[in-house]
């Protein structure tokens, strides 16, 4: 059988098999969904608490805090025995250049929201404005305020459009950075942080 005849064999075998497959074919069907619903069953649970559960699903590590000390506290117990205390790390960060900042082992940002559902976080580059220092150490530490997770998608991209337009670069981040290769095996780490912490700080009532 030449490539001609292979060729036609296989488009006759394709007809006859969706020949037979209309009858079975129901009439399609649209599925309506709201962006600002969930599609996960929360029941009586919090939004943090959904965060935190669905952030360590994935290998992440999530500390509520109540107060800005517990917060500072938490940093520098995660940044202690890396050679670099809290406050140092975050204000030489800031000073870095983008060449040094490959020799940093800590990068501590805040995050502009979170992603209840997914334990997504939500990185606005004018804000944020070297989104490298969330990328590039080993280590990154994420410091989100309760009242901003949301428990979807659409609920974040509201809130974040605030009536403006939204920043032109938003980083989503959930978990570490992980990749697998054409055999499945699955490495963390390779393209961005081994470790994610964030720190959820409660708000003051």
């Amino acid at each position: 059988m030449n490539t001609g005849d292979a060729r036609a064999e296989i488009m006759r075998s394709i007809r006859s098999h969706l020949a037979l497959s209309a009858p079975h074919d129901g009439p399609e069907t649209r599925i309506e969904t709201d962006p600002f619903k969930s599609v996960f069953k929360t029941d009586s649970q919090s939004v943090v608490e959904v965060f935190k559960q669905n952030l360590e699903a994935v290998d992440g590590h999530c500390i509520v805090v109540s107060n800005d000390a517990e917060v500072e506290e938490t940093v520098k117990r995660i940044s202690q025995g890396r050679g670099i205390g809290a406050t140092s790390a975050e204000l030489s960060i800031k000073n870095l250049s983008i060449k040094d900042l490959f020799k940093v082992d800590v990068g501590i940002t805040y995050a502009q929201a979170g992603i209840a559902e997914t334990g997504t976080l939500v990185l606005d580059s004018s804000v944020e404005r070297n989104r490298l220092v969330s990328l590039v150490p080993p280590v990154h530490i994420a410091i989100l305020h309760a009242s901003q997770i949301f428990m979807t998608l659409g609920e974040t991209l509201s809130a974040l459009q605030g009536g403006d337009e939204i920043s032109p670069a938003i980083t989503f981040i959930t978990g570490p950075s992980r990749t697998a290769d054409i055999e499945l095996t699955l490495a963390i780490g390779v393209h961005g942080p081994q470790e994610l912490y964030v720190i959820v700080r409660q708000d003051q009532e």
